[in-house]
């Protein structure tokens, strides 16, 4: 496989955009604004309520995220089409492959699958608490809310990319390599 950096563009940034932009749309004049982190919530308070209802009664977070209990829902069928669309645009395009470690995280910390993956999802895991803990996730605040000009959503983006900057230049700093 090519390295990242070598890979051309199968379309240009700018109909990637456009194509975000009519998904937004249509969602909005559909259904409703596009969000994905509510979804895990609500997976948990399905799985919860269906293994272990009184421990999910106890939970009044749970009981209102969770109403209907159904997974058969339009948010729900969004986030388990992302990354079957992923899946399926990389068969289709050739691109498909597997990198347990991929080059940039082996040369900083090491080979190891294991670590990579318990990393992988503590980081998940930090991402989901502090997208519920801000009140939603990249794309319900950077597709769904900045095109709304909502306050948070501007707040939350300027944070999450100066964030990302200075964690990704800190991770992979060119000189460790």
């Amino acid at each position: 496989m090519e390295s990242p950096s070598k890979v051309k563009p199968i379309l240009p940034w700018w109909a990637g955009g456009l194509g975000i932009g009519l998904v937004l749309i249509v969602a909005v004049a559909l259904v409703q604004p596009i969000g994905v982190s509510t979804q895990y919530v609500v997976f948990d308070g399905v799985l919860l309520r269906a293994l272990l209802p009184a421990v999910a009664a106890q939970s009044p977070y749970l009981e209102e995220t969770a109403e209907g209990w159904s997974l058969l829902t339009y948010e729900f069928m969004f986030v388990l089409g992302v990354p079957l669309g992923a899946f399926m645009a990389a068969l289709a395009t050739g691109r498909l492959a597997w990198r347990g470690v991929p080059r940039e995280w082996s040369s900083r910390f090491g080979p190891s699958p294991g670590r990579r993956l318990a990393w992988s999802f503590i980081g998940g895991f930090i991402l989901l608490f502090g997208a519920r803990f801000g009140g939603g996730c990249t794309s319900g605040h950077m597709i769904s809310g900045l095109s709304q000009l909502a306050m948070s959503s501007l707040v939350f983006s300027s944070t999450l990319f100066v964030s990302g900057i200075v964690t990704a230049r800190w991770l992979y700093d060119r000189r460790s390599r």
